[in-house]
């Protein structure tokens, strides 16, 4: 199968986060990491090994190792880091004092994840957000204004939002109550965004409640 084509398909894996490395990561630093990596979940390896996990390690790379495999990847990893995600279609994000404190949640979420997998370039724009949610602007500058007054995210040069250390804690206390964001947030330890349902390796969870108390001091 071409390379392109199977990065495109349902299998598509952030090979960036499975290495949990930047996206602008030096050849240096992704050798480095892979046998590192590799070592640790090698088949060999009695204590951590972990067939499955290896052998993504060996596909990632191989792909980020060759110059012209890695600029093909890159290509997709980009169309695909800014399709909307259908997660925020669902009732839970819904206009009102509910669907508004679950905002707040999904920026926190999103701007998490992303200071995680791309630490040299944390920061979404408006219009990102615009994008991976599915909102107008006009329907994100009250949630934007909130969350930067509580010093939960900042704004830095060029515009773009970026979470606070505060803002870390508060998702990190409050996100694992909020069933829906948590699947989002379990999902990119395995570089696959859910579209719907369970996210792959999610653990068993109790069911969330009917409501979540929107992000308040």
């Amino acid at each position: 199968m071409p390379e392109r084509e199977k990065h495109e398909g349902e299998s598509f894996v952030d090979y960036y986060e499975l290495l949990q490395i930047s996206p602008n990561a030096e050849p240096e630093t992704i050798q480095r990491v892979y046998r590192m990596l590799a070592a640790r979940y090698h088949p060999d390896n009695p204590e951590t090994g972990n067939q499955e996990i290896f052998l993504l390690l060996q596909q990632a790379y191989e792909t980020l190792s060759d110059p012209e495999r890695r600029a093909a990847y890159d290509m997709v990893y980009r169309v695909r880091h800014i399709e909307p995600l259908s997660i925020f279609n669902l009732k839970e994000f819904a206009r009102g004092i509910d669907g508004e404190g679950n905002r707040r949640l999904g920026v926190l979420c999103l701007l998490y994840n992303r200071r995680r997998a791309n630490p040299d370039n944390p920061g979404l724009s408006l219009l990102d957000f615009e994008t991976l949610m599915s909102f107008p602007r006009e329907h994100l500058m009250f949630t934007l204004w909130y969350l930067k007054d509580k010093g939960l995210i900042a704004q830095v040069e060029g515009s773009d939002y970026v979470i606070t250390a505060e803002g870390v804690d508060y998702a990190e206390a409050h996100i694992p109550k909020h069933d829906v964001l948590y699947r989002l947030l379990k999902a990119a330890e395995t570089g696959k965004v859910p579209r719907a349902g369970t996210a792959p390796g999610a653990p068993p969870r109790s069911p969330a409640p009917e409501r979540e108390a929107p992000v308040s001091g």
